[in-house]
């Protein structure tokens, strides 16, 4: 009995450690939105560049399918030092970035540095537990949306008092964490090339409507934290109360995604995506006629809602592809997230001082779209996760 709490409570603790270098990584790769009016400002650069900027530091998202697969032929655990040193160096080297082109190629350092990070992660912190792997996932995951809502009002708050180049601060943390991490982290077995080719024909359905999905909800979210913001800003608003309101959808974002994780364990994942799905069609309009706290309270309900499906996405797509599932969850958040990053690129364009507003009806209609793809998953996929 006594072996079995001790290993109950190193495999606490080991995940707990995952979750805090999962919010060390987001934080660093997502503050971005927070800063965002300064940095268009700082380069004398048009709203409608915030979309490509923005595009710049997610694109490589895209990535992590690849890196997935990299990841298990490596097994191990060094991706994820990795990935982290690549996430918090580019974010602690924005504040010197004084032309576009160096600000991308920074911004493009983070996403590569962020896809490399994240589904060696999501394996290991699968591997770490053989039941409630929902809710062990959303407790992985919730350091990851920490991170994301907390960096950006801390670092508007940096920059507002100390200025753009004391951005190096931020990377701090992670430079003291990362010698940890093969300690922390459980190091996964290394699959050689004779194991499971993936049967990409049997599983093309489900990808269809997972990548669907996934991708639509990314350009939500990223259009969110995007528009938000500048929106705010051509309102008159501060820099650190616009940063908050993403603080505000990110931060109690966690409820929704340990809620979801939940869910999902006891009533299977459909339920919670039909949910999730309502909920951030309803909700997003309502952004343009809130006022006062009401901004807050709203940004809160959508950040619940649209981040309740982030531990159901991963797990379906894990799921679907058992033979590979670093690039099931690679293809889940990262293959996603590269769609929905180019699709704020197409619309940033598009985005102009006088139509800023509109682009919040475009991300209602992409709920609707979100919803409807997810129906083409299989039902097999969307049954609660087994005990």
């Amino acid at each position: 009995m006594t072996n079995s709490k001790d290993t109950e409570r190193s495999t606490g603790s080991r995940l707990l450690g995952m979750s805090w270098t999962h919010f060390l990584n987001d934080g660093s790769a997502n503050y971005l939105p927070g800063i965002l009016p300064a940095i268009l400002i700082a380069l004398h650069e048009p709203v409608s560049m915030a979309g490509a900027i923005m595009a710049a530091l997610l694109i490589g998202q895209a990535l992590q399918p690849f890196m997935g697969q990299i990841a298990d032929r490596l097994g191990g655990n060094s991706l994820i030092a990795i990935g982290l040193s690549g996430s918090a160096i580019g974010g602690g080297l924005l504040g010197f970035a004084h032309e576009l082109p160096v600000l991308i190629g920074l911004l493009l350092l983070i996403g590569i540095g962020n896809s490399t990070f994240h589904p060696q992660a999501l394996a290991a912190v699968r591997s770490l537990v053989q039941k409630r792997q929902g809710l062990s996932l959303s407790l992985f995951l919730i350091g990851g949306e920490l991170g994301r809502g907390v960096w950006p009002v801390v670092v508007s708050f940096i920059v507002v008092h100390f200025g753009l180049p004391a951005l190096w601060i931020t990377a701090l943390p992670a430079i003291i964490t990362i010698p940890f991490i093969a300690k922390i982290a459980p190091k996964l077995p290394r699959r050689v090339s004779a194991g499971a080719h993936i049967e990409w024909r049997k599983h093309l359905q489900p990808f269809i409507g997972l990548v669907g999905f996934a991708g639509t909800r990314a350009f939500i979210t990223y259009g969110l934290v995007t528009f938000i913001p500048l929106l705010w800003h051509l309102h008159g608003g501060a820099l650190i109360s616009g940063a908050s309101i993403i603080t505000t959808l990110i931060g109690v974002g966690v409820i929704g995604n340990l809620t979801g994780g939940h869910l999902a364990d006891r009533l299977g994942r459909r339920p919670v995506i039909v949910i999730s799905s309502i909920l951030v069609i309803l909700f997003v309009p309502l952004m343009l006629y809130a006022a006062g706290v009401w901004i807050w309270v709203i940004a809160a309900i959508i950040g619940m809602s649209i981040f309740s499906s982030s531990p159901v996405s991963v797990l379906i797509g894990q799921d679907i592809f058992p033979e590979n599932r670093s690039m099931g969850s690679g293809i889940a958040l990262g293959l996603g997230n590269g769609i929905g990053a180019m699709l704020v690129f197409l619309v940033g364009f598009w985005i102009t001082d006088q139509t800023i507003a509109q682009v919040f009806w475009v991300m209602a209609v992409a709920g609707v779209i979100s919803a409807l793809l997810s129906l083409i998953i299989p039902q097999r996929y969307m049954v609660q996760t087994a005990e």
